[in-house]
């Protein structure tokens, strides 16, 4: 459920930074002690002999601190086996997207008729509608009232690019954007990737999925009124390149995933822009669940696009930016594609995470447990 910091240095620098303050602290308390030893009339220790001790020392603090950075970002998690159960005749399509209701159901998004799938707890199919609704299925999120609503990135033959509410039996209930129509107006949009509601019913819209598209957040009031747009194609702050996902933490600031610039932008609900974090990889989802754990996957991170970062999922604080789990994607070679893997991604109230694959075209249930990886 998508309810409602500094970061401008990579990872690798920050925990350089951090590795490096630790060894100064390291450093001056040896010093400190061999001057006690010397002055109590201890063992003297010559100038050469302190250095190589102090040489031995600080490699021996690095390994320990390189192996906390590594335990914090261990997996956690491990693979439910036969979770969800698919009638005989249905496959998954591209999973773009997933969210848990206030019951504990899951939804799904993806790209195969029927596209809408809800899924018990058990895993057990309970509804499925939406079959020749879509273009291009894209973003969904449950809303406080359990209404659905999900995006259509593309268009074609008249439909398209729209975002639609939907309550749970699949009747329509909004519609924003003109059906078939590809542009960046008030009432249009040009691959709409996500939405996100806030707790005062106001919508807001990740739109920008077509190429030399303007990336721009559309927000509108609750009844569907046009308020603002902001938002450019670039690098700078508030400027974006393919924003793929939004959600909203608890304190009701927006994080878009700027996956083009590989981070995620964090704004208030005006288009403020606050900050952006790197830490998460290139982002392709981000979903945040009511204690603001936030839960980031990323598809597309290889030696070109995001050099130093893995593809996966990152679990983290939406507090403070921390990441403190990372559950890899199990590919054999990232640089020979530039997009596989997990895109959807959502928790449920008990922490079990939910993760949807496009390429792969799976949906995955990950529970808390001893992992292989």
């Amino acid at each position: 459920m998508k309810w409602y910091a500094r970061a401008a240095e990579s990872p690798q620098a920050e925990q350089f930074n951090r590795n490096h303050e630790r060894e100064n602290v390291v450093s001056s308390r040896i010093h400190q002690q061999t001057e006690r030893i010397d002055n109590e009339g201890g063992i003297e220790m010559s100038y050469p002999l302190q250095v190589k001790f102090t040489r031995v020392v600080l490699v021996i603090a690095a390994m320990i601190v390189f192996a906390v950075a590594v335990h914090a970002q261990s997996n956690p998690y491990r693979l439910a086996e036969g979770w969800p159960q698919l009638p005989a005749g249905m496959k998954f399509g591209a999973v773009i997207s997933v969210d848990a209701d206030a019951r504990g159901n899951i939804w799904v998004f993806h790209r195969s008729d029927p596209t809408i799938l809800q899924f018990a707890p058990t895993g057990k199919l309970l509804k499925s509608f939406g079959a020749g609704m879509f273009v291009q299925p894209h973003g969904m999120t449950i809303d406080r009232d359990g209404n659905l609503w999900v995006t259509d990135a593309q268009n074609k033959d008249g439909k398209g690019q729209q975002v639609l509410k939907l309550n749970p039996d699949g009747k329509v209930l909004m519609t924003l954007g003109k059906a078939g129509v590809a542009a960046e107006g008030p009432d249009t949009f040009n691959g709409p990737t996500d939405v996100v509601i806030a707790p005062n019913g106001d919508i807001f819209v990740s739109d920008g999925h077509v190429a030399n598209a303007n990336g721009r957040i559309v927000k509108f009031s609750k009844d569907g009124k046009f308020i603002k747009a902001w938002g450019k194609k670039g690098k700078g702050p508030g400027e974006m390149d393919t924003p793929h996902a939004i959600a909203m933490d608890s304190r009701g600031r927006l994080f878009v995933a700027d996956r083009g610039n590989s981070r995620i932008q964090i704004f208030d609900q005006d288009g403020k822009f606050l900050d952006q974090w790197k830490q998460f990889g290139r982002p392709s989802g981000v979903s945040i669940d009511k204690n603001d754990t936030i839960f980031v996957v990323d598809s597309q991170s290889n030696a070109m696009l995001n050099p130093g970062f893995k593809r996966g999922l990152r679990v983290g604080s939406a507090k403070d930016g921390k990441v403190t789990a990372l559950v890899p994607f199990a590919e054999p070679d990232p640089d020979k594609n530039n997009n596989a893997g997990m895109e959807g991604v959502a928790a449920d109230a008990m922490g079990n995470v939910y993760v949807g694959e496009t390429t792969t075209q799976i949906l995955k249930k990950l529970v808390k447990g001893s992992s292989s990886n």
